[in-house]
């Protein structure tokens, strides 16, 4: 019934007032070409996708059951569970459930195998390599690493990035206008391994410092980082405060 209509005659002839066709382009619309090679295909697709999406469950039960060990290997060992790590490192901005699942999976929950940090990035490959010649160093692409994490964290720090007011945010459009987008993204990546290599060993919860968090640093950092600036340029610089200086 459209709007209240039940005469069929009554209900075609609106039909076909509303969508501008002839009857004869209706029945054609409604009819179609479809052939014995197109009920073929569709079918084939049909159960294909019948097929992956049964899949699909099979492995979320898997990685559920799997989960479940783990957390009551945590419990007995009196440590967080698996999934309290999950939780905890779905709060950066960018980490999904599955990218928390495949960090973990790729480093552990022990972070007293890497002395630091820096170790751990490293180790993922997400420190650009150093060429020197003739007393100049160079930086040089990413090393390999660890492929799995190392795609895993890129993926989430361009999710990152559309984060408004958020640190990573802006920690990429700084480094991207110096340094290019690539480059970028791959810094905020190492950002966010390191946070989640302090949540893992401190279990802290992550803090999010801000998109002004660089307009905010000391007065001291800013003129160290502007007097750097001038000398390269070439001058010498004395630098007072207003009030000394009047």
């Amino acid at each position: 019934m459209i709007g209240g209509e039940s005469d069929p005659k009554k209900l075609a002839a609106l039909v076909t007032t509303r969508l501008k066709a002839s009857p004869q382009q209706l029945h054609d619309a409604l009819n179609g070409r479809l052939t014995d090679l197109h009920r073929y295909t569709l079918q084939f697709h049909t159960e294909n996708w019948d097929f992956l999406n049964g899949r699909l469950r099979d492995l979320d039960k898997r990685i559920d059951c799997q989960l479940n060990l783990l957390d009551q290997e945590a419990v007995a060992n009196e440590k967080p569970s698996f999934r309290t790590l999950i939780k905890l490192l779905e709060t950066i901005p960018g980490v999904s459930t599955l990218t928390a699942i495949t960090i973990l999976s790729e480093i552990g929950a022990d972070m007293s195998r890497f002395p630091s940090a820096g170790s751990l990035v490293s180790w993922a490959g997400l420190c650009p390599g150093q060429n020197e010649s003739a007393g100049k160093r160079k930086s040089t692409r990413l090393r390999k690493g660890a492929p799995w994490l190392k795609t895993v964290l890129v993926q989430s720090a361009w999710a990152a990035t559309r984060k408004k007011n958020s640190y990573l945010r802006a920690q990429f459009h700084r480094i991207k206008s110096r340094r290019g987008p690539n480059r970028a993204v791959c810094a905020v990546a190492a950002s966010i391994l390191t946070a989640v290599y302090h949540m893992l060993k401190n279990g802290t919860e992550f803090q999010d410092l801000g998109e002004d968090h660089f307009d905010r640093r000391s007065t001291k950092v800013k003129v160290n980082h502007l007097v750097a600036k001038l000398k390269k340029l070439g001058y010498s610089v004395t630098v007072q405060p207003v009030a000394e200086a009047a």
